[in-house]
């Protein structure tokens, strides 16, 4: 037996609570959008925030890694680690460079099964589940459940390969709908179940999935840059989510299932904004600090950078810079004077510096699997 999800409903009867808790997660959602609109750049705030939601969504599907071992890979250093762990790794980077693509789609192409595809192929790009065909929809039944566990025994069947090819042909021209019936909350919420109902890819999809509710605020002009992901409320509450997916397969649960979504929406909101004001109040410290020191506005350059990406090599700094190797570890030893940032490996060669208060961000609220 498999499961074949209807077409999205095209409007849902919600009672009270799930009216008020709309009106908070659009609340929310507004206020973290106007603190987005006090950036210089919203991008560079945004981009430690989405290595935490890149950890955290990993997370949920048993991949672990840290701030640290994930920034040193991202400067070209392969942690010291077990080979497990160095794959992890190599996931959760995934995940980051994924919606860095997703981004650069939505420039010429709208949310689509196109989009869905791009994301997932560099999603498994060299990875576990490589194997699986990424950037293609499933060919083969899949299904949910224990590992190794037969068919029979799965949690959950998704629509055979025939019906889930019309279920993601339904769920792309619901999501363009003109004019949508539902308010866009609730489009998120309805199009995020109806794509895990759907499974289409054979591994990724709870990922990738995740990946869309950003993407989807930012094609409908909500945020101008994603700072909202909610990775980590899924993770707080995890049995409950994955409960409430079933629910509404089993039950036609909707209500239960959308009330839970609103009220991560608000909570991610909240947090989103909290960590953004201080990224912002950061960043303007150390711009302070480098006026303050008469430097160069090389700093400057250096600073901003370390926001895109914690991490910085002096090979790293004399390209962006445009400058020899010596005057590229220069300017990062003046960073390092400025506590701005640490030398990692306690190496002479091959070094790696790290701001440690954005990577603070990173790891906030992260608990030791």
């Amino acid at each position: 037996m498999a499961f074949v999800p209807d077409p999205m409903p095209v409007e849902l009867a919600l009672g009270q609570e799930e009216i008020r808790l709309l009106s908070n997660a659009d609340y929310a959602l507004g206020r973290l959008a106007g603190s987005a609109g006090r950036l210089v750049n919203p991008y560079l705030i945004g981009q430690p925030l989405l290595r935490r939601e890149a950890i955290l969504s990993s997370r949920i599907e048993g991949t672990f890694t840290t701030p640290e071992q994930l920034v040193l890979l991202e400067a070209g250093v392969a942690p010291a680690q077990d080979a497990r762990a160095a794959a992890d790794t190599h996931e959760v980077l995934n995940y980051v460079r994924a919606m860095e693509h997703g981004l650069e789609l939505l420039k010429t192409i709208p949310v689509s099964l196109r989009l869905l595809r791009e994301i997932h192929r560099v999603l498994l790009d060299g990875v576990r589940g490589g194997e699986d065909r990424p950037g293609e929809f499933r060919t083969v039944q899949n299904y949910i459940g224990l590992r190794h566990a037969p068919i029979g025994e799965a949690r959950f069947v998704p629509p055979p390969v025939t019906e889930m090819q019309e279920a993601l042909a339904r769920w792309e021209l619901d999501l363009h709908l003109q004019p949508d019936p539902l308010p866009l909350l609730l489009r998120l919420a309805v199009a995020h179940y109806q794509f895990e109902a759907i499974h289409p890819f054979r591994d990724g999809n709870g990922r990738v999935g995740r990946l869309l509710i950003p993407l989807l605020l930012c094609a409908q002009d909500r945020l101008s840059d994603p700072l909202l992901y909610m990775s980590a409320f899924f993770e707080r509450h995890r049995d409950e989510y994955m409960d409430l997916l079933l629910r509404v397969s089993t039950r036609g649960a909707w209500r239960e299932w959308v009330g839970f979504f609103l009220r991560g929406v608000a909570e991610c909101a909240r947090d989103g904004q909290q960590l953004t004001d201080g990224l912002l109040l950061l960043r303007e410290r150390y711009h302070a600090l480098v006026r303050s020191a008469r430097s160069s506005g090389l700093l400057a350059t250096l600073i901003d950078d370390l926001f895109r990406v914690p991490s910085i090599t002096i090979g790293r700094a004399a390209s962006l810079l445009g400058v020899t190797p010596a005057a590229a570890s220069y300017n990062l030893r003046k960073l390092q004077e400025l506590n701005v940032i640490a030398e990692m490996t306690g190496r002479t060669r091959g070094q790696v510096f790290v701001a440690r208060e954005i990577l603070s961000f990173v790891g906030r609220d992260l608990n030791a699997p």
